[in-house]
């Protein structure tokens, strides 16, 4: 017997209480979302999602990405609840294997004649009937295989652990500001997991940014899209701005009054795209920009919730992250960004907002922001990562 559906289960949703119905119709939907292009068929019964499809390895990679899915077991699936057919179905799985193994059982058609404990003794015994070089061990076992009797049969050996976290769109939709670096696709992959919907904006300064620099950012969105599904990033348009605030600014100050730009120019697009807050890769004292007194100068440019999960993260925590979801190696492609082009060479550390907030009256802000919105492009990725 070989497996013949995918089992998929759920983690913390369980804790939801009189809310979980829409934590798990949000997570089906998002299940068959994953599989539709392989034309996968996708059902929910007796607390577990359960998955059809030809390609069963391919199925549960898909569904592995989806944010909200814990585990997944390649299962056999029996319509007959007969302790012989259920016997097999574990040697079947046991096949080629070596050293230890366990039986565990669970019951929740109560019809069915024997308890978990039983199910477990006479399924473990047919194994060694079949296999008399196994040994039986439940503290420890090398293998174990996992009958559970529901509406139908179902058992499986060995479980491939999902995402985790919460399905996207059950708390929300945020702005992501994302750069060619390694942190931001890192944040938004973070806040994502938490079930919010993602939105991207992305700052390009042509002609000191190539093609080549979009490009990249256009590809750590595509891989985005494999966990957060379709993705729409602005591109803004921000030489002018930058140039303005080179020649009309203290130096030192640049970093920090060009953040502030930035920060303003995303909540305008988030509130014109209904994201309640904005996201940034941020790490406390990671760079100039990100000092404590830095980042408060950042914040009062505007009065949406900025959400910055690496803020405690060192650059090591951070690459294991990239290098998990895969956008490390695009992340440090050698092309320029508009964050390091205007870079001064001895950045305030210690700004202070009174003289931030002066510095930039030298400036036409609300024009500048009018004039960078209008010259936006729109890019937009679906969940295989296409444009």
């Amino acid at each position: 017997m070989q497996p013949n559906i995918l089992l998929v289960r759920y983690g913390e949703i369980f804790l939801k209480g009189q809310n979980r119905p829409y934590f798990i119709s949000a997570l089906v939907n998002k299940v068959k979302q994953a599989v539709k292009p392989i034309g996968a068929h996708v059902f929910y019964s007796d607390s577990r999602i359960y998955v059809r499809a030809d390609d069963l390895d391919d199925c549960a990679r898909r569904v592995c990405n989806v944010f909200g899915v814990h585990s997944v077991s390649l299962a056999i699936e029996l319509d007959k609840k007969d302790i012989d057919v259920i016997g097999e179905a574990a040697v079947s799985l046991l096949e080629g294997k070596k050293g230890t193994f366990k039986i565990n059982s669970r019951r929740s058609d109560k019809t069915f004649p024997m308890n978990s404990i039983e199910i477990s003794t006479e399924v473990g015994g047919r194994v060694l009937e079949k296999r008399p070089d196994l040994v039986v061990d439940i503290h420890k076992p090398e293998h174990v295989v996992e009958v559970e009797v529901r509406d139908m049969v179902y058992v499986h050996s060995g479980r491939i652990m999902g995402m985790g976290g919460m399905p996207i769109g059950t708390s929300g939709k945020a702005m992501l500001l994302l750069s060619g670096g390694i942190d931001s696709p890192v944040a938004g992959f973070m806040m994502a997991k938490r079930g919010l919907m993602l939105e991207a904006i992305h700052f390009a300064s042509p002609p000191y940014t190539s093609e080549q620099a979009k490009e990249k950012v256009v590809k750590l969105l595509s891989i985005l899209s494999k966990y957060c599904g379709n993705l729409r990033m602005h591109v803004v348009p921000f030489t002018k701005i930058q140039m303005e605030i080179y020649e009309k600014c203290p130096e030192d100050e640049l970093t920090v009054i060009m953040r502030r730009f930035m920060m303003r120019i995303a909540q305008r697009i988030a509130e014109k795209t209904e994201c309640g807050a904005l996201i940034t890769g941020e790490s406390m004292g990671q760079v100039a920009s990100q000092t404590m007194l830095s980042l408060n100068c950042t914040n009062s440019a505007v009065d949406m919730l900025v959400l910055r999960p690496l803020i405690g993260f060192d650059k090591t925590d951070i690459i294991d992250v990239a290098e998990k979801i895969d956008s490390y190696e695009t992340s440090i492609l050698p092309f320029e960004d508009c964050c390091t082009v205007f870079t001064p060479k001895h950045p305030v550390t210690k700004p202070k907002l009174s003289h931030i907030e002066k510095s930039e009256q030298r400036l036409d802000v609300d024009a500048l922001i009018e004039d960078a919105i209008s010259g936006i492009e729109i890019i937009d990725v679906d969940s295989e990562g296409r444009i």
